[in-house]
């Protein structure tokens, strides 16, 4: 079994959230703003750096509010390693600091965007999404 650490982050402001569109192997769907840590890696290091690879913004976190483990079965991985693979993911919340709205170039993510968090349920969303306002709400 492959093992994947990521940190991630809820941002809300002013009823609206920040989302990255995640787009590997013919998948894809909105997620939070975030991914995986470099061997040595502070993960709060990690939601940071990739909070600004995938949105152009420069992030404080805030305080961690869970984690989540999942395993996801060999047949549904998109790297097709014949193994399953454990998905741990840390979830902070953050608030923007500064910088602009940019969409990341050659990344796993195109996009980046603000949405009313009353539309969330109707986006096309990746699991996480639900937990992290799950983690943010409890």
């Amino acid at each position: 079994m492959d093992i994947r650490v990521a940190a991630y982050a809820v941002i809300v402001q002013e009823k609206q959230i920040l989302l990255a569109h995640w787009s590997q192997g013919g998948r894809s769907g909105w997620t939070l703003p975030g991914g995986g840590i470099d061997p040595g890696e502070d993960p709060a290091h990690a939601a940071v750096r990739e909070i600004a690879e995938e949105t152009g913004y420069r992030a404080k976190l805030g305080e961690l509010i869970g984690v989540d483990s999942k395993v996801i079965a060999a047949e549904h991985r998109l790297s097709g390693s014949g193994v399953p693979l454990h998905a741990v993911r840390i979830v902070y919340t953050a608030t923007v600091e500064g910088g602009q709205l940019t969409n990341e170039l050659d990344g796993s993510t195109d996009e980046a965007a603000w949405f009313a968090l009353d539309d969330v349920a109707t986006l096309d969303r990746v699991d996480l999404v639900d937990v992290g306002l799950r983690m943010r709400s409890a």
